[in-house]
């Protein structure tokens, strides 16, 4: 996290830039149920939300609205460099949508230029909101790890329909919801872990992985395990398993739902984005960034050391 000197005044006024599903779904709700935000405009060559002013793009959104202090970049993954820098540039505080960058570099890059341009920059790692996730955390953070299950596996037909974009070099494939398995994982483990080995299923037509298998270990020895799967239909799965110090810790439903043992802790509705907006209002107002590369770094090691196997053609 780095300080900045500017000065704060309550609220902010927000510009989006991408108009996807993610938004859609997402971003606007949270955005509405943000008491300090204030939603201005969109920038988007091909999509617009009929009750705002639509641009085209970040730099003519900027122009039009100077009042626009804050954006939250939810554009494919390789075009959210040149943007962030953009805006950082203009001094503008940045969300940026996970992963933050296409690469670690641009997101290293972009810590230092929104540092020296005194702005907040924040890595959303949405996963990292769900309900169980804190007290997950804290229940782990004095124990020792035996063993970790992580199955994260959905249908990508359902979740990135007509996105072809997830196919190519830096769409991540699978690594796309797998990272936010990692989010959590990264979060609430109480040491840091590392590949051992992975074996990453890439269709014939694509270059990103639709399925990968994955292990880690930690400084202690720990066994950490995750298998990952787009090609899932029926009920979807993100769940997460811990065994430590003779008792077992159960994130599943994506974080919604942690149980203990036989005791059931937290059950509760997924409110994530709501939570990633409350924390970047909380950053611009106490002049501070929050970006973890944790989780990116985990994906990039898995296709740097990562065995590559050719599966069936995706067809959508």
């Amino acid at each position: 996290m780095s300080d900045f000197n500017s000065d704060f005044n309550l609220g902010f006024n927000l510009g989006l830039v991408g108009v996807g599903k993610i938004v859609r779904d997402q971003h606007l709700p949270a955005i509405a149920a943000t008491p300090d935000c204030q939603l201005g405009a969109t920038a988007d060559p091909y999509a617009s939300l009929s009750d705002l002013p639509a641009y085209s793009d970040l730099d003519t959104m900027l122009d039009a609205h100077p009042e626009i202090t804050a954006v939250s970049i939810c554009t494919p993954t390789h075009l959210r460099y040149s943007q962030a820098r953009a805006a950082i540039a203009r001094g503008k505080h940045v969300l940026l949508e996970k992963p933050p960058g296409a690469t670690l570099s641009e997101v290293e890059d972009l810590i230092a230029f929104a540092s020296q341009q005194g702005v907040c920059l924040f890595a959303a790692w949405h996963s990292r909101f769900a309900p169980g996730v804190a007290q997950a955390q804290e229940w782990l953070a004095k124990r020792q790890v035996q063993r970790v299950e992580i199955e994260w596996k959905e249908d990508v037909k359902v979740w990135h329909p007509g996105q072809a974009w997830i196919w190519q070099p830096g769409g991540m494939g699978v690594f796309d919801p797998g990272i936010n398995a990692l989010s959590i994982a990264t979060a609430i483990l109480p040491l840091p872990f590392f590949l051992q080995q992975a074996r990453l299923l890439v269709p014939s037509n694509a270059q990103t992985p639709i399925a990968a298998e994955l292990s880690f270990t930690d400084p202690q020895g720990a066994v950490i395990e995750a298998d990952f799967d787009f090609r899932q239909t029926g009920p979807q799965t993100w769940d997460i398993h811990v065994e430590s110090d003779g008792s077992r810790l159960s994130l599943t439903q994506g974080g919604c739902r942690l149980m203990i043992d036989d005791e059931l802790i937290i059950d509760a509705e997924e409110r994530e984005y709501q939570g990633l907006y409350a924390r970047f209002a909380e950053l611009i107002a106490n002049k501070r960034s929050e970006v973890d590369v944790a989780p990116l770094r985990q994906v990039a090691d898995a296709f740097l050391y990562g065995h590559r196997e050719v599966t069936d053609a995706f067809v959508e």
